[in-house]
């Protein structure tokens, strides 16, 4: 039997998600948009378009999605160079994968800044495959990034078990029927993550690598 673990990688792998807010607000504010850090940060997750008409809305001035968008390209890539991975991360991915799961990534990052994570991660001889934003026409929560990791890991729904640490991650994840564990290390209420979809919710890769013997994974495990 096929076993996938599926993982998203801002705030579940990598620590981003709060560079991810501080470089949001600072495309807003340049646009003459005043949007919270903590909308943003509630935000934090969606695509690069997604996030924008979450936070402004559908009536707002759609030419300016490109120009906010590269605002926040460019301030968060002058982080490329030091993004800092989660603590347990490569680990978590290195065990698992030693006890037969293929791990893939899902992520609504694409070019330079998911080469600048999968570097911050440092763990591609273990990683079978990432689906990224250049690989699928809708990002979470719509559960395609889910689906095309699951067919870049050769497994059905049942077989696997995604990691995110958003609201997205976990909707995502559901409404493609994979069992969605989450993180808090990206700031998410854990309330909000079960009320989401999540069957686990643990602080951060290294304490689910330390429990991961009585975990779903584990239990999966013990099914085949």
């Amino acid at each position: 039997m096929a076993r996938a673990a599926l993982f998203d990688v801002d705030g579940t792998l990598v620590d981003t998600n709060h560079l991810h807010v501080v470089t949001w607000w600072e495309a807003f504010h340049q646009a003459g948009h005043d949007v919270t850090m903590h909308d943003i940060h509630r935000a934090v997750g969606l695509g690069s378009d997604d996030l924008i008409g979450h936070l402004l809305g559908d009536d707002r001035d759609k030419d300016q999605d490109d120009t906010l968008s590269a605002a926040h390209t460019a301030l968060y890539g002058t982080y490329f160079e030091r993004l800092p991975s989660l603590d347990g991360a490569r680990r978590l991915l290195r065990e698992l994968a030693g006890r037969g799961w293929r791990v893939v990534l899902a992520t609504s990052a694409g070019g330079p800044e998911l080469k600048a994570l999968r570097r911050a991660i440092d763990a591609d001889d273990v990683i079978a495959g990432v689906a990224s934003a250049d690989d699928v026409s809708a990002g979470k929560p719509a559960p395609e990034p889910v689906e095309r990791a699951l067919e870049l890991a050769e497994a059905k729904a049942a077989e696997a078990v995604f990691v995110g640490d958003t609201v997205w991650d976990m909707k995502a994840a559901t409404a493609a029927g994979v069992r969605a564990v989450a993180l808090l290390a990206g700031g998410i209420a854990r309330a909000d993550l079960e009320e989401a979809g999540a069957l686990a919710v643990y602080g951060d890769p290294a304490e689910l690598l330390s429990r991961l013997d009585t975990s779903i994974f584990a239990q999966m495990e013990r099914e085949d």
